[in-house]
């Protein structure tokens, strides 16, 4: 029988983080990881598009 590798809750992961981090810590370094790129994209977007003007 295939063993199924799957979560069903952000919780049942946090025994295999590593370096004992906490699982929330974990999403809100991630949520403030794609913010900052997100961000940054948006901005290399507009000073592209304003520089071929």
């Amino acid at each position: 029988m295939a063993r199924l590798i799957g979560f069903r809750t952000a919780g049942d992961a946090a025994d295999g983080l590593l370096f004992g981090w906490d699982i929330t810590t974990l999403q809100n370094g991630v949520l403030v990881y794609l913010g900052v790129s997100s961000l940054a994209f948006v901005v290399v977007w507009v000073v592209g598009y304003l520089r071929s003007r």
